[in-house]
Parts: C-alpha cells; structure tokens; sequence
C-alpha cells in the first residue's frame, strides 16, 4: 500500500499501537529540544527520575526565551541548565547563539528523525524534513530518560503545492494563507504533509517557516520531503552526510486532502489578535504603523534577514516607526554581516537585537498603549506582547520592511515603482558557528550541578481522591491560550523553577485575585470553551494551576499539548456531553465528584458532575495509559513508583 511520509516517519518509529488515526501510539524519539522557559522544569523532573544520562540519540539545551538579567534570577536559572547539561551528556546553547528552532536546524537536524520539543514551535523542524512534535516539559523529560513519547495517532492531510510565488510574496504568505483556511483550531489532531510540483520552489529556510507556524492552525506537526532543496541546505551547514531522501509514495493517500497554488497567492496579514484573523494586506493599508519587527523563531534566517536589509538599502525608515531586528541564531547574524546585510541595516535606522525570542514571549520590545505593532512572528494572542489590549499583526519580513519605510501598513507590491524585488539565494556555504554550543563530553560528566536560590524542588502532589468536593473559581471563553493560563514576560518568565511563586499570576491577566480565590477554596475547577489552552507548551499553565488546587478543567474542546498537560499533572481534562451546559456552571458553582477513582479504574468515559441538585455530564476522552497518571495524581508520580518498583 502507497503510503504517505508522515506514516512513514511514524512508522520507522513507532513502538505501541497503530497507525489508526484516533487511537494512541507510541513511538521512539531521537532527538529532544529543551528551551530556558521550560528546561529548568523539565530538567528537574529529569533529575527526579534519578538517571545518570541521557538515553536519546542527542539532547539539546537552548537559552533564547529569557536572556534579560534583571537580577540574579536568569543568571542563577541559566547556570543551572549549563552545569545539569554538562553533567546528563545534553548539548548546551549559550544565551545568544540564538532561537531553538533556527540553531537546531542549522547544527543538529536530520531528515527522517523525530524531535521532540518542549516548545509549541518544534514542527518548524520541518524545514529538514524531520518530524518535529511539541509536548510538555514532562513528555520531553521522559523521552531523555529512554521511554516513548505516546500520542494520539494522528491523520494526515495532503496539500499538494503547485506554481511558484510571485514577487513580493513569500513562505509566511503560505502558511497564513492556510490559517486563512483552516483557523486556528482547524488542524487539531493532525500532520500537515506538503507535496507536489510547488515543493521544490521552496527552500529549506522557508519549510521551517511554514512549519513552525502550522503550529497555530492546532496541527501535531508538518512535515515536507527531504529533495534537493534539503541536501543543498545541509551542505552548505557542512552537513551533506545528514542527507536522505524522502517523498511519500507515488499515488500515497491521506485522510485529508487540499491544493495551494503558490503562485495565486499576495501578501497576507493576520490582524490582531489571532493569527486566524487573516486578511489581505491590501484590506488594511494605510494603518499607522508604530513599530515593526522582524525575526524571533520564525522568519529569523538568513534570506529572510537579507531580503529586508536588501530592501532597506540606501533607504531610512519611517522616523515615527521604531524598526527591530530580532535575528534567529548568532551564524545568521555573521552570514548577514558578511554581506553587507548588517551596515544596511543599520544605516536605514534598524535596531538590531541579540539573537533570541525577545518580544515574541514578552521579554522586551512591547508596544505602547494604543500602538500598532508589525511583527512577523508565529502569535499575536491579547496580551502576549507585555501591552495590554495590544494591536499586533503578523505579517512577511517584505510587508515589514515597507511598512517601517512607509510608516504605515503597506503591500509590498507598491514598493515595485521605485525597486526591483530582491530574491535571496541561501549562500552555497554558511560562515559556520558551533564555538558557542558545548558539546557533551566524558570530562564534563564530573560537572557538579549549580542550583540557585529560586531553583525551588517540585511540589509533592496526592493521588486523585475518591470524592472530590469544588468550586467553580472561574469560567472563561473560546480560544483561551496558556499565555492567559499563565503569562510569561519580565515579572514572570524569571520564576519558571520556583512553581510556588509563579502560581501566583495564574490567570492574573483575565482574573486578577485568581491564586488567592483558589487558595480561599482548596479545591477548584475551571470552566472553559473550545480549543482552551491553544499556544504554547508551557506545562507552567497546568503544573501552578494544580499547585493551587485545580482539579479538573471543564471545557467545550482542548488544545493537543495542553490537554496532556493536565493530564501529567493530575488535573482531569473533562469536556461536556452537552455543551449547554457550559452556561450552567457558572463561578461559584459547588460541583462534587463521586466515585471517581471508582469510575476511572473501571474506564468509564462519562464522569457526572452534582452542580446545584442537578448532574452534568462530562466525558474523559483520555488513554488507558493516561487514567493510571490521573489516578496517581501525575505521569512523574506513576513513573517514579514504576522505578522504584
């Protein structure tokens, strides 16, 4: 049977189960992704498995999201995962090599592979036609120590490409063109597999873009074939020897199917504040623009650096438009300089930044009250910037580029009067940076482990109870991200190993007073809409949430990592039988749970919820392998008694 490359990969690695779209499987992991906002934790629970080294193909360790040193805090966290690095055999990123995705790509990825990663946006791993998957930071931690990462097989959809983009049009365009079609939830459960003749027409650098965002459409992962395109990639990071071909087989069927003509499509923008809300750029014209920024974990490599320095070349941006460049990776940076790409930068005004995630997590760079910001970054959720009530759009570095020109929101296609566009050919052989990765080493092995006074132990968590008695502490609507769960920026991100601190901002930017209601209650439960915890793969927005005493989150519809999330930390992610019933519990509602271990040792999927003299229907839709981790209060509780026998 002809079978397509998702099926493939998954295949090659697959351990338990098979591959029926909608049943849990288990597959072997080669590689694994750790960034500083959730590799202390994931670290830590690492450590609580009591392993001596890592048991997968390579770890990596990456220091991007958070490299603002207010105080002693970040120093004391990154000083931590270099000496727990050294010391478990992970490859350590120093804080500005640059974003995950982009060094990753650029040292370690290999076509055919699965990469796990505790980051939403591990799929841009596409771009070397790996199979990259986001999870939380326990899923990671496990697969460190050798266990398979278990999944609900997902299905396939086809987009078959065709053409070539058009001028002033490029990978960004595509992949909000496909949030255009399918939103942000339209994807759930499922890989994006790109093919057909328009494939070759785009370069490694672009896949990763596409990947990384497919992310927001709710999608497992994407995943293109390893051509020409991938091997040329690979040669010129020095790397040929990594290269593999890999198509799906001629006539391969998929559970879903789309078509995309590449050269059909114009810029695109998806105006705040969800990368669903997508529109042409020539709809919105004309908005004042405030500030513009370019790169972070997606549009940060090099063509799409040089296509804005290209374009910024013997000009100056607009004086009322604050222009930034975030650049992926520190070789970036140095292949930009060796072009000229820097000085034309800087000469038209540019702010060029370390290479890191920067604003895309809140950490610097947030707007003002009121401004417009243009970013081409993979999210613009409320609030995510660090500006409340913030205006932020995504959009292409060539529709970022004329805008800080113009000083207002512009198709690029106008800049056509007074330019050429400028195409980027990828160099056939990158200036190489690997002085500022460490690599593991036998020596390194003795490296005593460095934990500073924030870097807290894990909370102790009870086994789920067999009456549980609540209150409803709060009920939130459709689309709610885990940057609403739990919010990152300055005042938080700093507090990422300290779960007792952190928990205090739970939902502090929609409920301001949530962690105090929680405490006041002693067990609680939330209520949500459809597609709750969207976004990132912060385990932060279930682990602090069950610090506080939530136990169970009652929703319309989850979002994949967050739904594992909950279950990893013993908090039981029940969705309604009845979706009317959402407007039944409302704040304040005593709801109890009777018989519950009864009912989950007995596999029921129907768990009643007493509200106020009447029942509710509520369904578990969880894997065998999951209401064991519930009934223990956690995967790490269940694991570690597994152990230790």
């Amino acid at each position: 049977m002809a079978r397509n490359l998702a099926h493939k990969i998954l295949e090659a690695h697959l351990l338990e189960g098979e591959l029926v779209a909608g049943r849990e499987i288990a597959v072997r992991i080669d590689q694994t992704l750790l960034q500083d906002a959730t590799g202390t934790l994931a670290l830590l629970e690492f450590e609580a498995l009591g392993m001596e080294r890592v048991r997968v193909e390579l770890a990596a360790q990456y220091v991007d999201h958070n490299t603002l040193q207010a105080d002693y805090r970040n120093a004391d966290d990154h000083r931590y995962l270099q000496t727990a690095a050294a010391r478990y055999g992970i490859h350590f990123s120093i804080p500005g090599n640059g974003v995950s995705h982009q060094v990753h790509m650029e040292h370690f990825g290999v076509p055919g592979k699965i990469l796990l990663g505790a980051d939403s946006h591990t799929p841009g791993a596409a771009g070397i036609s790996m199979l990259g998957i986001g999870a939380g930071g326990l899923d990671v931690a496990l697969a460190m120590a050798g266990y398979p990462y278990y999944l609900t097989c997902p299905k396939v959809l086809g987009v078959r490409l065709s053409g070539k983009l058009p001028d002033w049009v490029s990978a960004k365009d595509v992949i909000l063109e496909m949030l255009r079609r399918y939103g942000v939830k339209g994807c759930t459960g499922k890989v994006v597999e790109y093919c057909g003749p328009g494939v070759k027409n785009l370069s490694a650098t672009d896949r990763e873009t596409i990947g990384n965002m497919g992310t927001e459409m709710g999608a497992t992962s994407s995943v293109f074939p390893s051509d020409g395109n991938t091997r040329a990639y690979l040669e010129a990071q020095g790397r040929g020897e990594a290269w593999a071909e890999l198509s799906a087989d001629r006539g391969a069927s998929y559970d879903e199917y789309d078509e995309l003509d590449l050269s059909s499509l114009e810029p695109l923008i998806a105006c705040p504040s969800s990368p669903g809300n997508v529109k042409k750029v020539s709809e919105v014209n004309g908005t004042k623009v405030d500030q513009v920024i370019v790169g972070s974990s997606v549009n940060s490599s090099y063509r799409d650096l040089m296509v804005v320095a290209r374009i910024m070349e013997g000009r100056r941006s607009n004086p009322e438009t604050s222009f930034n460049i975030n650049p992926g990776s520190r070789q970036v940076l140095e292949n930009l300089a060796s072009m000229g790409g820097v000085l034309s930068l800087l000469a038209a005004g540019c702010r060029i930044h370390e290479p890191g995630c920067l604003g895309c997590i809140g950490m610097g760079q947030a707007p003002g009250t009121g401004q417009v910001s243009l970013r081409t970054f993979p999210r613009n959720f409320p609030g995510r910037s660090g500006t409340k009530d913030d205006r932020v759009y995504l959009c292409s570095p060539e529709t970022a580029a004329a805008s800080a020109l113009r000083g207002v929101i512009t198709d690029p296609r106008r800049l056509n009067a007074e330019m050429r566009y400028p195409r980027i050919r990828d160099p056939r052989k990158y200036i190489l940076d690997i002085a500022s990765i460490i690599f593991p080493s036998d020596k390194l092995r003795e490296t005593e482990v460095v934990r500073g006074p924030n870097i807290m132990p894990l909370p102790q968590l009870d086994a789920l109870a067999n009456r549980v008695e609540a209150e409803v502490v709060l009920r939130v609507g459709d689309n709610i991200s885990t940057d609403a769960i739990m919010p990152a920026g300055g005042s938080v991100l700093p507090l990422r190993s300290n779960i007792g601190a952190i928990s205090e901002f739970v939902f502090s930017g929609i409920a301001p007073g949530f962690a105090a209601k929680c405490r006041e209650k002693g067990i609680a439960v939330v209520v949500g809409g459809e597609n709750y915890g969207q976004g990132s793969s912060r385990e932060h927005a279930a682990l602090a949430p069950r610090y506080l005493g939530v136990r169970a989150t009652i929703v319309k519809g989850f979002a994949r990592i967050h739904k594992s999330n909950l279950c990893n930390w013993g908090i039981l992610p029940l969705t309604f039988a009845d979706p009317a019933d959402y407007e039944r519990l409302a704040e304040g509602t005593r709801v109890t749970f009777s018989g519950l271990r009864r009912q989950l040792e007995a596999g029921a999927r129907e768990i009643l919820v007493e509200a106020d003299g009447r029942t509710i229907v509520t369904l578990l839709e969880v894997s065998e392998r999951q209401r064991r981790h519930l009934l223990a209060g956690g995967a790490l509780n269940f694991v570690k008694k597994e152990i230790s026998g």
